[in-house]
């Protein structure tokens, strides 16, 4: 039986014995390969009787492929999964006609296809079998290289499970990327580097006349790659079918998240962030690593002192914890070490977050959503109606919010919330300002932490630094410090990044104690208030990084870098 309509014209003109052509038609149809190719494979017609024969049935134009240049092929309607499925290539474009490459004109249905996924005019150019294979070959093979895919990732992140469910939009040309086959090696790469490498961000960035790739590696931003600007819209495209995003939607931000199934038992979460640029789409994937909560306070970086105020405050039934400091200062996850200690079947929690970025179990998370209504405030009524222990509030952004949460401090329930503040004193006056009641400040305020992170020394291959006394004390080291003291510096190897390898956590552990309780109500300044806490004997920011620095945990450098001198 004869499946394909350029059999019947060859078998009409005798150029090929039936049995022949019913054979090589019969095993194209079922092994769903080229009919074109089994003719060549089976060496029942030549590459160039192929396409003479072609020519004269169809009136295509008829292109001789060793004469194309190859930079020519329009990128943009690359796609693996569409070429090989029809055995075509688009060749070049003229206005809104796309010429695509074929070696049997008789398959309308390729056309329809790729006009349908491109919403182009398709039409078709007559090219010799054998040189198409290769065309097809070289821009696939091409694609790969210039993506840094090899044969090996190819194995190995093909068939990783990323949360896509694909929704079709006939008016895309992206429409099929799911399937988009080196774009999806070449993510799955990314995403697998990122992990691999310890980043807490990925962002994919379009320009001009470049596309970078850049991870945030313990705080700083690495390039890592720099794939073809041709590919911008297929890798933004692949992002957003991955984060469930209107792949159609260019003009506005969208915010989507990933989950990247590593193995039967092991999943990663991303948070997916796109935004338009002059030049594209520059999208911003955070990881979100669930087991940061559970690694303990011991691991968090506190001095000993600091983490015995925190564990107290926690302890305590009633009470607000804030904590404070600069967005990726790490003030997720203190909140949530804490809540990991408080969580037990004896309390009820609950959490108001935008965006819930750590998932536990036996804790309530209610994800904020402004445009339908449900703000912090909103979520905080409804707790106070829902029996709680322990409150966690995401970000106490207005006054409000604020009043609310002082409610539930002061009506019997532990309350945990953030602020965006440069240190523990400032937190208090920033309250002030909102125009909350100094006395419900004072009333209701239990524990204060400021923080940020820094960039560990790598143990394997950090050095001794000689510095000046004199620099030493205008560092902020003290005279009783300097003689025992060894500062060392990052240099790298191949076990780090640069020198240093994770980071740890640099803490200002406020309580508020009565002489502070008594500089709230007066309206002391900030200033007033750190100095208290100071003649108290708590550690500032700047002193507890000093600490780090004198115990050989973070450089000098990277103390100035986040903490000032």
């Amino acid at each position: 039986m004869l499946h394909h309509s350029l059999a019947a014209l060859l078998l009409r003109d005798k150029l090929i014995p039936e049995d022949k052509l019913t054979a090589c038609s019969e095993y194209a149809w079922e092994s769903k390969l080229p009919f074109t190719s089994c003719l060549l494979d089976r060496k029942l017609i030549k590459p160039n009787d192929l396409a003479a024969f072609c020519y004269q049935e169809s009136n295509c134009p008829w292109i001789d492929l060793d004469a194309f240049n190859i930079d020519a092929v329009p990128t943009d309607y690359i796609n693996e999964r569409l070429i090989r499925k029809n055995h075509a290539v688009p060749l070049y474009q003229r206005g809104n006609v796309l010429y695509i490459a074929v070696s049997d004109p008789t398959r309308i249905e390729t056309l329809d296809e790729f006009q349908f996924r491109t919403r182009l005019q398709a039409e078709a150019v007559l090219v010799e079998e054998d040189k198409l294979q290769k065309l097809i070959d070289k821009l696939l093979e091409n694609e790969s290289s210039m993506l840094g895919v090899t044969e090996q990732d190819e194995q190995e992140l093909r068939d990783i499970d990323a949360s896509d469910e694909f929704k079709e939009d006939a008016g895309s040309v992206m429409a099929d990327v799911k399937n988009d086959a080196p774009i999806v090696i070449y993510i799955n790469k990314m995403l697998l580097d990122a992990i691999k490498r310890g980043a807490s961000d990925l962002h994919f960035e379009p320009y001009e006349q470049e596309y970078r790739v850049r991870f945030r590696i313990d705080g700083v931003l690495h390039e890592i790659a720099r794939p073809p600007i041709a590919l911008a819209g297929r890798i933004a495209a692949r992002l957003k079918v991955m984060s469930q995003l209107d792949i159609a939607e260019r003009r506005l931000p969208q915010d989507g998240r990933i989950k990247l199934k590593l193995s039967k038992h092991k999943a990663i979460d991303f948070r997916v962030s796109t935004l338009p640029t002059l030049y594209g789409e520059k999208i911003v994937l955070r990881i979100l690593d669930a087991q940061a909560a559970m690694i303990g306070i011991e691991s968090l970086g506190y001095e000993p002192d600091q983490q015995k105020l925190y564990e107290e405050a926690l302890e305590k039934p009633q009470g607000m914890i804030l904590v404070t400091g600069p967005t990726g200062s790490g003030k997720t996850v203190s909140l949530y070490t804490g809540l990991n200690i408080l969580n037990t079947p004896e309390r009820n929690i609950s959490t108001a977050e935008d965006p819930v970025e750590i998932n536990l179990m036996g804790i309530n998370q209610v994800q904020i959503n402004v445009k339908a209504g449900l703000t912090f405030a909103d979520a905080l009524r409804s707790f106070l109606r829902q029996d709680p222990d322990v409150v966690m509030v995401g970000e106490i952004r207005d006054l409000e919010t604020a009043e609310i949460a002082i409610k539930a401090a002061q009506t019997g329930h532990l309350v945990l919330s953030t602020l965006h503040t440069n240190s523990a004193a400032e937190t208090l006056t920033r309250l002030m300002n909102m125009g909350v009641p100094a006395y419900n400040i004072a009333g209701s305020v239990s524990l204060i932490i400021a923080q940020r992170l820094a960039r560990r020394l790598c143990n394997l291959c950090k050095e001794p630094e000689e510095l000046p006394h004199e620099e030493l004390l205008r560092q902020g080291f003290t005279e009783e410090q300097i003689p025992n003291l060894t500062i060392h510096k990052a240099v790298g190897c191949d076990q780090c990044t640069g020198g240093y390898k994770g980071r740890t956590g640099i803490y200002e552990v406020m309580p508020i104690t009565s002489a502070i309780q008594e500089l709230i109500m007066t309206s002391a300044g900030a200033l007033k208030i750190a100095q208290t806490a100071r003649n108290e004997g708590i550690n500032s920011l700047r002193q507890s990084a000093l600490l780090k620095v004198a115990s050989g945990v973070v450089s000098l450098i990277e103390a100035n870098r986040v903490t000032s001198s």
